[in-house]
């Protein structure tokens, strides 16, 4: 049996980190998403334990007091937390299953912090930058619609999101969507060689 990774992807908005997580579900047998937490409550067609976790804002507070995220934002935006619970990343792990997760860099310095306290996060885990250079980001951005005021935002986010990038184990330079997840499909490897070799 392969051994099971945890694969941590950031980068821009319009980088394809969705699409790359998306892909590795499909494609890649014994790989599924982490599944994360929201105090939103679900859309249509939403089902609880399968697309989030849906928490109340009480029980939402109590497990962030009680220590059980491993990350968790506020989105400022819609009002609401976002999180990922240790229980949604080490219980699959350990039960043999590979996970991929898409955050943002701040989420992914606490998957960092919390790997240095946890051995099996710290084996088997690889942080993943998705890096687009940011003439590219403005088309891709353009390309998929958005307002002049949202694609200026996400560029201000971006170029934030790019000091971070000497932080992350692997990068991949965004070019086309085969290569990025052929790309993608080595580090994995990597990272599994690696994990076995503890």
């Amino acid at each position: 049996m392969m051994t099971p990774v945890l694969l941590v992807l950031a980068g821009p908005a319009g980088s394809g980190k969705t699409t790359l997580c998306e892909r590795m579900v499909a494609e890649v047998p014994g790989f599924e998403r982490i599944v994360t937490t929201t105090t939103r409550a679900p859309r249509p067609g939403e089902v609880d334990g399968v697309h989030y976790h849906f928490l109340s804002s009480d029980v939402f507070d109590a497990k962030v007091a009680a220590g059980e995220f491993l990350e968790w934002a506020w989105v400022h935006k819609t009002g609401n937390r976002y999180g990922t619970l240790a229980s949604s990343v080490l219980d699959p792990l350990a039960a043999g299953r590979s996970l991929i997760i898409n955050v943002d860099v701040q989420g992914v310095d606490s998957f960092r912090q919390a790997a240095k306290a946890n051995p099996l996060l710290s084996q088997r885990m690889g942080s993943v930058f998705i890096n687009v250079p940011i003439p590219e980001l403005r088309v891709r951005l353009t390309g998929r619609g958005e307002t002049e005021a949202e694609i200026a935002h996400r560029m201000e986010t971006a170029e934030r999101e790019l000091l971070e990038i000497g932080k992350f184990d692997f990068v991949v330079d965004s070019s086309h969507r085969e290569d990025d997840f052929e790309e993608l499909l080595a580090i994995w490897r990597q990272v599994q060689a690696r994990a076995e070799q503890v």
